[in-house]
């Protein structure tokens, strides 16, 4: 079952989904979306969201505005999200400065300890990255989706050593997940996946 506690409006839905398919991405598109909701469902599985609607919404327009190398892609999506919700869902009570926290958090992957973030936080963050342990196919067909998607912004040297950098930080966190259910689960794939890739 897919996670979803509530219904957007038809017009709300096509504007987002449109979002998704501009410009072109090879991995930032509407099925990282749909994995995201998947590995929600299965957080609410364990426990149920204490935000639900609010993760939910930041789920769904956390990379809505994504172009590669810029550095405002998470402020200008979380703008995008505040304002859909205003346009599109005035009289559902959403806490849209909830929303907004967690996308630009989505900006500091990478950057943040546990403790760093409450708890729901934590795990709606650590859906993002769960793609990292995922198995060897996958995670392989999401490094070159990301490549594929600097193409055309980024020299390809400079890319390389950037990406092999950021995978090697992440490689040598303590943590590389900053809940406790995600960090049982997929922190040893995770590793394989990054030392694989990017060396120790």
């Amino acid at each position: 079952m897919e996670f979803q506690p509530i219904i957007l409006p038809a017009g709300q839905w096509d504007a987002l989904q449109a979002s998704y398919a501009a410009p072109p991405r090879a991995y930032h598109h509407f099925g990282h979306v749909r994995a995201l909701l998947q590995h929600a469902q299965w957080v609410a599985a364990q426990a149920p969201w204490q935000q639900p609607r609010e993760v939910y919404l930041a789920v769904l327009y956390h990379d809505a505005i994504y172009e590669s190398g810029r550095k405002d892609n998470e402020a200008r999506s979380a703008e995008l999200a505040a304002e859909a919700i205003a346009q599109w869902l005035p009289e559902q009570d959403i806490d849209v400065a909830r929303v907004r926290e967690l996308i630009l958090l989505t900006a500091r992957h990478g950057s943040l300890q546990p403790g760093d973030v409450d708890d729901e936080a934590a795990l709606f963050l650590d859906c993002d990255m769960a793609i990292l342990g995922a198995p060897e196919a996958v995670f392989d067909a999401y490094d070159r989706g990301v490549a594929e998607e600097y193409a055309g912004s980024v020299p390809a040297f400079l890319y390389r050593a950037g990406r092999r950098r950021f995978l090697r930080n992440l490689a040598r966190q303590p943590r590389i997940y900053l809940s406790d259910l995600f960090h049982q689960h997929f922190d040893a794939p995770a590793r394989a996946n990054l030392l694989r890739v990017a060396g120790s």
